[in-house]
């Protein structure tokens, strides 16, 4: 099917109403038990099945830690050179170890680049070729909560079409798992969701559960799936609500899992793909020049003990079950209450079981999205600090193997970088200052003939300054190497030059916003250390600009820091200023850059002269090209943003499906009294027309109907004044 005709459009509704179906299949239950980080048996790990899969790269892991750690150590040693000038002062001392801290850091990342990037050269494999069959049954899941329907259906039958044209679609099931707590956004999905069924037919095994309390959020998601519906399917494959993935792709983990007996997760490399504000650009171009060097070295060193990013990964079904049952954390969140970065924990699980977790980077076809703006990116970036930081309760956690608690050192350090490098940074400006302003203490109890001058070997820290940026950039190198060296990459990159401006542009737009995020990362830091908790707000994935007035006051304190750090600086030193130079300008520059992050205009005006571009961009995939078409076909249709409560009034059909969505009646207990349901109900008694009730019902209030037959069946009574006009005209 090409397009969505009007009568299409017909067809799906007369469908939906003639074949009212079971939302979801019958449940074939399996147990989740809550697992513990504080006791494990290392006897009760399994055996493995097939011992020949199994392999330690001890020589990448030598490579990369052992690198990492030598250059630490030369890094640290000339540091200490810098600052041995005179006495080492405890200022001093604190800069030198913020220093080996924040280089530590970029180093690990630089020897891993270095590994993916001589991978990638001389022994990438190249992707599998489709299986002739598929023994075992898979779910695809797609967990959604408060998405536009018309981007999550449209997506899904594209994936649905792509891997139908496999040939080997029969072992595939297709879920949306909804936490929506909208209710439009709930009914239109259901909407979306029968029309759907009735375009793809009836042999279509395409499901729909919604979950009347988002309890434990995507984690919770996918367990209640797991713990209701998982014992039917061997492996699930997990996406996210901007996932896409090829028939190839998702084919492919299939038949990689029945390979390897032992694995639990594989997962997938996605690249970021329909991106067009200029911040999301950037971002889609870093991902594919240098995204693939990173994930190629950490899947080397990584080996069999990977981790996973909660997404585009196939999922063992039974030993998740068996051993990802998440405990909430002990005490109030934000270190307490659900593991809100489940994706790595439950990696962290299932490899202290026994099974592999691993990465196959060069398989291809994964797609995800990106966050339109960089107010977006810190929203969303807000969140996952929280999930990161509380992995410091975790990472200890008995049975764990050495690469897992690596992986949770990394996601933790990823946000506690900022704060230290915001802290280095004061440091150096207190001894300039120092140096500059502050009288010498000539009469201390230490007898000295001299005062001690906090001095410093200015050449050797330039030199110092110049190998940390060249380690900093080195895997920004290696993806521009290989991307010149790929000529079908070259090419669709617009060239060899266009290639290369467009990574010096990447490089300067993250020079400028670095500073932005450095002090938005340590404010939640700090905000997360002092107690205060996130939400869990769905994600804005459309391209609509943010409004100034919003911009500027995100950004005007950030803005303040700038204009305060170069008076400050200006009185110290001019060279300071000079130094500080790139952090200054991108602070003092937050609002506009913030403002240009999130344009259209802009974007679209780099990619018409060839910046940016990707050969995703130059030649689309053709499932995203179908994707899209859905989507917009879907949006044009109208329902994405239609009033649930009238929706249901107006239409018997959708009623009477809407029932079957619903799980069945419990009984009431005696004296239990509802607050939302009883106000719900007495609005509806109270109101004589429609249009009274949608007026009068808020938002939780719309949900308890929606989720009640008996409140439905007192709306479905009310008149409607806008029918009674239309009759009347």
């Amino acid at each position: 099917m090409d397009t969505l005709t009007t009568a299409d459009h017909l067809r799906d509704e007369k469908s939906a109403q003639d074949k009212p179906r079971a939302p979801m299949p019958p449940e074939v239950p399996l147990g989740m038990p809550v697992q513990s980080f504080r006791t494990f048996d290392t006897r009760q790990r399994r055996q493995l099945r097939a011992p020949k899969l199994a392999f330690t790269p001890w020589a990448s892991r030598l490579l990369v830690f052992g690198g990492g750690l030598l250059l630490t150590v030369y890094g640290a040693m000339e540091m200490y050179a810098v600052v041995n000038v005179g006495a080492i002062t405890t200022l001093k001392w604190a800069l030198l170890i913020l220093f080996v801290a924040n280089f530590s850091w970029i180093a690990i990342a630089f020897t891993s680049g270095v590994l993916g990037f001589f991978w990638l050269l001389f022994s990438a494999p190249k992707p599998p070729a489709l299986p002739e069959k598929l023994t075992e049954p898979t779910a695809v899941v797609m967990p959604i909560y408060n998405e536009t329907p018309s981007r999550v259906f449209g997506a899904v039958q594209a994936m649905i079409e792509d891997v139908e044209k496999t040939g080997l679609g029969d072992s595939f099931d297709w879920f949306f798992l909804s936490d929506t707590t909208n209710p439009d956004i709930w009914i239109s999905e259901e909407r979306a969701f029968m029309a759907m069924r009735a375009r793809l037919g009836d042999q279509a095994r395409v499901y729909y559960r919604h979950r009347p309390k988002n309890i434990a959020r995507k984690a919770g998601n996918i367990g209640d799936f797991v713990s209701r519906w998982g014992g039917a399917y061997e492996h699930m494959v997990v996406l996210d609500a901007d996932s896409l993935m090829t028939g190839h792709s998702i084919v492919s983990l299939a038949a990689a899992m029945e390979a390897d007996p032992d694995s639990g997760i594989i997962q997938t490399l996605p690249l970021i793909i329909n991106r067009n504000t200029m911040f999301a650009r950037v971002q889609q171009f870093a991902a594919r020049i240098y995204g693939p060097v990173i994930a190629s070295g950490l899947a080397v060193w990584s080996g069999r003990d990977g981790n996973y990013w909660g997404h585009n990964a196939i999922i063992r079904t039974k030993a998740f079950a068996d051993h990802c049952g998440l405990p909430d954390l002990r005490g109030r969140p934000p270190f307490g209450g659900h593991v809100l970065s489940h994706d790595f924990v439950e990696a962290a699980l299932i490899r202290r079981a026994g099974y592999a977790v691993y990465m196959l980077p060069v398989l291809g076809g994964s797609y995800e999205e990106s966050p339109p703006s960089l107010i977006d990116l810190a929203t969303r970036d807000r969140r996952w600090c929280q999930g990161n930081l509380q992995h410091t309760r975790i990472i200890t956690a008995k049975g764990f193997v050495w690469p897992t608690r690596q992986h949770l050192a990394t996601g933790i350090m990823g946000y506690l970088a900022s704060p230290f490098w915001m802290a280095q940074l004061i440091v150096g400006i207190v001894l300039v200052l120092q140096s500059t302003y502050i009288r010498p203490e000539y009469f201390t109890d230490e007898f000295r003939l001299f005062p001690a001058w906090p001095r410093f070997d200015a050449e050797r820290a330039l030199a110092l300054f110049g190998v940390t940026m060249a380690v900093l950039l080195a895997p920004k190198l290696f993806g521009l190497v290989i991307a010149l060296w790929e000529s079908d990459t070259r090419k669709a990159c617009g060239g060899a030059a266009r290639l290369i401006v467009s990574t010096l542009l990447e490089v300067l737009m993250s020079a400028l916003l670095a500073p932005i995020m450095m002090v938005i990362q340590t404010g939640s830091v700090m905000q997360i250390v002092f107690g205060r908790d996130t939400g869990w707000n769905p994600q804005r994935r459309d391209d609509g600009s943010i409004p100034l007035r919003d911009i500027i006051r995100r950004h005007r304190s950030h803005v303040g820091l700038g204009v305060v750090t170069l008076i400050a600086g200006m009185l110290i030193s001019p060279s300071l200023v000079a130094w500080m130079s790139p952090t200054i300008a991108g602070l003092i520059m937050a609002i506009p850059i913030s403002w240009a992050s999130g344009q259209l205009g802009i974007g679209l005006g780099l990619k018409r002269i060839g910046l940016l571009l990707t050969p995703e961009e130059a030649t689309p995939p053709a499932i995203a090209t179908r994707a899209n078409a859905l989507m917009s076909q879907l949006a044009a249709d109208g329902k994405d943003e239609s009033d649930g409560i009238r929706a249901i009034h107006e239409d018997a059909a959708l009623r009477a499906n809407h029932d079957l969505f619903l799980p069945s009646a419990q009984p009431r207990l005696r004296g239990h009294i509802d607050t939302e349901r009883a106000l719900a109900e007495a609005k509806l008694n109270d109101a004589q027309t429609l249009e009274e009730a949608i007026d009068w019902l808020k938002p939780k209030e719309r949900m308890v109907v929606l989720h009640d037959r008996a409140l439905i069946d007192l709306l479905a009574r009310l008149p409607s004044a806008r029918t009674n006009e239309a009759k009347a005209s």
